[in-house]
């Protein structure tokens, strides 16, 4: 199975604006990869629309993490869990 992964892995091609280069200063970096250490990137995985809000109390009830977790959203339907 590993095997396949990095077969279908080195398939894989990156579109025009997935190629584009975003340049990260010196400046700021160490803080902005602090800011995303014990994080975690998820995604809903559904077409129809949701209530935002009421999908973020329901996973932080079901982590049980309530103040303990911030949610971000970062992108289309892309969420920043930061613990």
């Amino acid at each position: 199975m590993d095997d396949e992964v990095a077969t279908r892995l080195a398939k894989m091609k990156l579109t025009i604006e997935e190629e584009e280069i975003i340049p990260i200063s010196d400046e700021g970096r160490l803080d902005a990869i602090e800011g995303c250490n014990l994080s975690l990137m998820g995604k809903f995985l559904t077409c129809k629309p949701f209530n935002r809000m009421a999908a973020k109390n329901t996973i932080r009830r079901a982590w049980g993490l309530n103040d303990s977790l911030q949610i971000s959203e970062v992108g289309l339907n892309l969420f920043q869990f930061k613990f």
